[in-house]
């Protein structure tokens, strides 16, 4: 039997601070018994007539399928909306799209670039709205995180995540926030031109504290990872700063994840993983790559038994697809 908070009904989430650390937690259980149901063969009607918008201002391989097949297994359907599909902040408001799009579907997913403008959805729309990824935080790729670890160790409290590269992206924000409500201790290996916001890192670390978890923020990656469960990055050039890519691969080239870097844990390996959001430059098979060989990861780490990135890729199905069931099923259909 599948059960969930009844106080999630009718929730959004635009920043992992939108729940309590229970809530979170919660969430995480959740997508590990609806995986489970999945995998058993079971196709449910938890979202039977749910019907969910996908705003993407920003392409995605990962977000898009996982947010579209969520609901579409539990009954429910997806409309995908692109910024040429619609006039969201062009020839219509922000909040003028999102009451028109509130009496049509139960839930709208945003991905772009502002936090402001998801804010504005769930403010005007009626209907819970998610952060599927602004310039600010990704929470929901952070919920598929802690599942992957929680997978691997049985347990989220006492761990430790080393985030390795560019400190002050949404996926390094989120992760930190993720950590430190979940009790893990974190540690921020990145230069000093990219260090996360002092104030962010001031709340997370009082959030922590309510689990004992730690924060550190440290320019030497070597120092950063001992002792580290997780080692955890992320693209060097997010998208919207193409223009910066040779300036953050000269920033960044001492930081990439690969077996030196690894066995600096001094972890075994048996208590140890390797995660990254995707998509990952780790080869020579993309136009990214192409003459520069690897970026922010090296093949043989991406490649190794301890590497987990397909687990964590998956699991953003399960997790976006537990927001859904408790913002919006019905729980007499228990």
């Amino acid at each position: 039997m599948i059960k969930w908070n009844p106080e999630l009904y009718g929730r959004s989430l635009l920043c992992l601070m939108d729940f309590t650390d229970t809530e979170m937690l919660e969430l995480v259980d959740l997508a590990v018994a609806l995986k489970a149901r999945r995998r058993a063969g079971i196709r449910g009607d938890l979202l039977q007539r749910r019907h969910i918008a996908l705003i993407f201002e920003k392409g995605s391989t990962r977000t898009r399928t996982a947010a579209s097949i969520a609901v579409r297994d539990e009954g429910g359907t997806a409309e995908y909306l692109s910024q040429n599909d619609i006039h969201l902040g062009a020839k219509e408001s922000v909040k003028d799209t999102a009451r028109v799009l509130g009496r049509t579907f139960d839930g709208i997913l945003f991905r772009g670039f502002s936090q402001q403008r998801v804010a504005d959805l769930a403010q005007h729309a009626g209907v819970p709205v998610w952060n599927g990824l602004t310039d600010a935080f990704h929470p929901t790729q952070i919920l598929a995180d802690l599942m992957t670890i929680k997978e691997n160790f049985g347990r989220l409290k006492g761990l430790k995540v080393a985030y390795v590269g560019d400190g002050r992206n949404n996926v390094a924000n989120s992760l930190m926030i993720g950590c430190m409500k979940a009790g893990i201790n974190f540690a921020n290996c990145t230069p000093a031109e990219l260090l996360p916001d002092a104030e962010l890192v001031k709340g997370a670390r009082a959030t922590g504290a309510r689990k004992g978890a730690t924060i550190e923020v440290c320019t030497d990656p070597l120092q950063g990872v001992k002792g580290a469960n997780v080692i955890y990055t992320d693209v060097w050039v997010s998208m919207g700063e193409e223009s910066e890519r040779e300036n953050r691969i000269r920033l960044l080239r001492p930081y990439q994840v690969n077996r030196a870097l690894v066995e600096a844990t001094g972890t075994p390996e048996d208590q140890f993983i390797f995660l990254h959001c995707l998509p990952a430059f780790h080869d020579r098979e993309t136009t990214m790559t192409a003459e520069s060989g690897a970026l922010e990861v090296t093949d043989d780490v991406f490649e190794a038994p301890y590497s987990k990135v397909f687990d964590e890729a998956e699991n953003r199905m399960h997790t976006i697809k537990a927001l859904y069931v408790s913002a919006l099923a019905d729980g007499s259909a228990l």
